[in-house]
């Protein structure tokens, strides 16, 4: 397990093809996107992950670390794409993982290993194999339903469980769930996983490493929206949530969470809804859940127009709100199904205010806020009449803004 070669350079792909590459393996990183691969091979990153950039210069440095927009054959194909949805019934389209299958399946030989990391629904590690199949007939893949029989390639599924901002720690520490096509797969997965894994690498099928993967992030969905709809109902009968969280969670057997603007990111706003569309009829609480943390920024938006509303009647015709943070969480310049963008989207096109869009982590705003203006959170401060907190980031922490107008629909400032 020398030659390693990753599919999608993103969040997840990157660390994790620097990881192997800083503990000894040959690594061929591949994506689509021509910037990131030249950037890459540059000794450089693309996105915003703490401590990464370094450990990929020393990588590339060292000719272990190459990005590309071709693969080449390995030992071990890592596959790190996204799984967005397609049309607006949440049905998860898997149009990256077969485009990758396609392109990886003449490279095969017999005795390589496949691993799926992308979050998946149930099934899609069979299907991937299915895609591999009908393109090398020539070899012998495993069958979900025969875990003791051999086949030419091993084929696993193994799920990221990080956190952004701290990936290059929680990599290697973190426990990983091994699901393999076959007994041998897994075995042979958990020995591509040892070469930086420190945490523990916890064996079982396919099937059930994707559910759990699901399961983690349905289980955090569940927990924020009740923190959510706790905020919504406090707010109406005029309580302090933070206080009254805080209070509550004084008793011993409950944990209550912060919360926010809403629910972004690629994981928990995503994964959930991949039970609640194969699983329609039994996942209530899952789906409520998504329901509650989906329509929280509108509840937001609603907060902001009410205090923009009230500046109007003195005398205000247009005033200018702040919105301090994009990304869909503190520190990061992710910006993946964040709730922030999502309102600072539906108020540009509303246009009501003045809109001035604060986030320290990225330099341009993205295609679907390009009518909006990027400013510094000091001229934020300086020109608007309202400011709205939507991202709890440790730039915000620090500012005087006594004077204001302000909003903040986090915690921890």
């Amino acid at each position: 397990m020398k030659n390693i070669c990753v599919f999608g350079l993103g969040y997840i792909g990157l660390p994790t093809a620097a990881m192997f590459a800083h503990h000894g393996a040959n690594v061929i990183g591949v994506d689509v996107n021509q910037h990131a691969v030249d950037t890459i091979n540059q000794g450089k990153i693309h996105i915003v992950e703490p401590g990464l950039e370094a450990i990929v210069k020393q990588a590339v440095d060292n000719g272990k670390l190459k990005a590309s927009l071709t693969p080449v054959h390995s030992d071990a194909y890592l596959i790190a794409v996204p799984t967005p949805f397609k049309g607006d019934d949440h049905e998860p389209d898997l149009s990256y993982i077969q485009a990758v299958s396609k392109a990886l399946a003449p490279l095969l030989e017999k005795g390589d290993i496949v691993i799926l990391e992308s979050t998946s629904p149930v099934g899609a590690t069979e299907k991937m194999v299915e895609w591999l199949a009908e393109e090398r007939s020539d070899l012998t893949f495993p069958k979900y339903h025969e875990p003791d029989v051999e086949a030419d390639i091993f084929v696993a599924y193994c799920p990221e469980r990080v956190l952004p901002g701290k990936v290059v720690e929680e990599l290697i520490s973190n426990d990983r769930i091994i699901g393999g096509m076959t007994k041998e797969s897994t075995n042979k997965a958990q020995e591509v996983y040892r070469i930086f894994v420190e945490g523990d690498l916890l064996a079982t099928n396919s099937r059930t490493a994707e559910m759990a993967k699901l399961t983690e992030n349905a289980s955090r969905d569940v927990s924020i929206a009740f923190a959510n709809e706790l905020s919504i109902i406090s707010d109406k009968l005029g309580i302090n949530v933070w206080e009254l969280i805080e209070l509550a969670n004084h008793h011993p057997r409950v944990n209550i969470l912060q919360p926010g603007a809403g629910v972004g990111g690629h994981c928990i706003a995503v994964d959930p809804w991949f039970i609640v569309n194969q699983n329609p009829n039994e996942a209530k609480i899952i789906r409520a859940a998504r329901e509650i943390n989906d329509s929280k920024p509108d509840w937001v938006i609603e907060k902001i127009n009410a205090e923009v509303n009230k500046l109007k009647t003195q005398g205000i015709e247009k005033p200018t709100v702040a919105l301090l943070g994009l990304a869909f969480k503190p520190n990061i310049d992710d910006l993946r199904e964040s709730p922030a963008v999502h309102i600072a989207r539906e108020m540009l096109d509303v246009d009501s205010a003045e809109l001035l869009l604060v986030e320290p982590n990225i330099d341009k705003l993205p295609k679907t806020l390009d009518s909006g203006k990027l400013v510094s959170l000091s001229e934020a401060i300086d020109i608007a009449d309202v400011i709205a907190i939507l991202v709890a980031h440790d730039d915000f922490a620090k500012i005087e803004i006594s004077k204001k107008n302000v909003i903040s629909f986090v915690t921890n400032l």
